[in-house]
């Protein structure tokens, strides 16, 4: 991880080296926190921030189902945010703001353990590499199912709930692949270990919907404006695991990940091996958004201010 100058924490500017918190913090040992992945682009109009309120919007939800009052606004994260990025003398960057119980209590019962709140920057290239968006990466079905909505909240980008997904990387990992899918509880394809996903049959883009289990994915639903802009016909429904095999083209997007191709799953190659000409003109149109490049997209960005780094 490349460091930059300064975390923000709780209302405060600090050094990377001293955000720090007391080993008996409660979200430490139990998961108890819900966290944002966001990106800021250095774009045709300057440095900004992909579809920044639409995040904060989501990282408040996920707080409240979770029974975590935020002590901020989310006018003051985004700000914080963009304040942040601009004192760090970054234009390009992954955004990590984490809210979480804090140190003060101990046991199960969370609600009288404070709610703190950070926020961190960093440079990060492609999650899934360079190479893997130009040609795509291989994917392996995990053995690991998706946890239920009966057991957690899919819905809620929670930092304890990421041990399925962990499970699942580290299995796909140790067998030779570079990214894991999982099934949903009743067996339908659901999402990949950090991104969501969209299958193309004859012409038409299919993606898993809300009620399989995903998270809510932001680019998910930006992949989704783009094809439709297309005038490519896409659905929402229910995936077997066998279509997958039978794909013409896979491909997953992810604030990490962005739009990357999937050229293999289980060792079955997707359709030539290689991205198709679908995923390629939506992987397309969604760079051109992410960079400023497209006019219709471009109230998606959010522009960071240009303030000289200062000392904390």
């Amino acid at each position: 991880m490349q460091q930059a100058d300064l975390i923000w924490m709780n209302g405060e500017f600090v050094k990377w080296e001293d955000a720090k918190i007391h080993v008996l913090t409660h979200g430490l040992h139990y998961g108890t926190g819900v966290f944002e992945g966001v990106r800021c682009y250095d774009t045709e109009i300057g440095p900004a921030v992909f579809r920044h309120q639409e995040h904060v919007d989501r990282l408040y939800r996920s707080a409240g189902l979770y029974y975590m009052d935020i002590p901020f606004t989310p006018e003051q994260i985004r700000q914080a945010t963009l304040e942040l990025i601009a004192r760090n003398g970054m234009r390009s960057c992954y955004i990590r703001p984490l809210v979480y119980r804090g140190y003060g209590t101990m046991g199960l019962f969370p609600l009288e353990a404070p709610v703190d709140v950070a926020i961190a920057v960093w440079e990060w290239g492609s999650y899934l590499g360079d190479e893997g968006k130009a040609n795509g990466v291989r994917a392996k079905i995990s053995s690991w199912r998706r946890i239920s909505p009966d057991s957690l909240i899919p819905q809620a980008k929670a930092s304890g709930q990421y041990l399925n997904s962990v499970l699942a990387k580290i299995e796909s990992h140790k067998a030779g692949y570079e990214e894991a899918i999982l099934l949903d509880d009743k067996g339908h394809v659901c999402e990949g270990s950090g991104e969501n996903i969209f299958v193309v049959r004859g012409g038409v883009i299919h993606t898993p919907p809300l009620t399989a289990s995903i998270l809510d994915g932001i680019n998910r639903r930006s992949a989704i404006q783009i094809a439709r802009d297309l005038g490519y016909e896409l659905v929402e429904r229910d995936i077997a695991r066998g279509e997958l095999y039978l794909a013409d083209e896979v491909y997953v997007t992810g604030t990490a990940a962005e739009l990357t191709p999937i050229r293999e799953i289980d060792d079955h190659p997707v359709g030539t091996g290689k991205p198709g000409p679908i995923t390629k003109a939506v992987q397309s149109a969604f760079e051109d958004a992410l960079y400023g490049r497209a006019p219709q997209y471009r109230d998606w960005l959010d522009p960071v201010p240009a303030t000289a780094p200062v000392e904390a």
